[in-house]
C-alpha cells in the first residue's frame, strides 16, 4: 500500500479530517479532533504511526520485526510505526481500523452520538 492509498483508506472513516498541524510534511488524520494516525510524508520508504493496544503492539513488533517498530516520536507503549510498502494491505486496513476504534472508544458520549449521526 502506498501513501495515497493509505490516505484514501483513512478518509473513508466516519468523522475523519486530515490536516498539517505540525509542519507541511506531517499529515495527521483525526476523528472528531483526536489523532489516530500520523504520516510523515518526507519519509522514504513511506511510513505511518498508528495507535495500538499495548499488548498487541508488542506482538506486532515481534512478528514484523523491523517493519513494525515502536512509534517514532510518539509514546512507545501506545503507538507503532509501520513501513507501508512492506506489509500486506489487509493488515494495514486492520491496524487502521484498530487505531480508529481505540480513539473512538475514548470519545465522550456526546461525541460518540455526534459521530453516529455523521454520514
Amino acid at each position: 500500500m502506498n501513501i495515497e492509498e493509505f490516505r484514501e483508506l483513512c478518509l473513508q472513516k466516519k468523522g475523519v479530517t486530515e490536516e498539517f498541524p505540525f509542519d507541511e510534511d506531517t499529515l495527521v488524520f483525526k476523528v472528531l479532533g483526536k489523532i489516530f494516525t500520523i504520516a510523515p510524508l518526507e519519509r522514504i520508504p513511506s511510513q505511518v504511526n498508528l495507535k495500538c493496544d499495548p499488548d498487541r503492539a508488542i506482538e506486532l513488533r515481534e512478528t514484523y520485526a523491523g517493519i513494525i517498530t515502536p512509534g517514532y516520536h510518539m509514546s512507545k507503549v501506545h503507538w507503532n510505526t509501520l513501513l507501508l510498502e512492506h506489509l500486506p494491505a489487509g493488515l494495514i486496513v486492520e491496524l487502521v481500523d484498530h487505531s480508529y476504534e481505540l480513539v473512538v472508544s475514548k470519545l465522550t458520549k456526546k461525541q460518540k452520538t455526534a459521530l453516529e449521526g455523521m454520514i
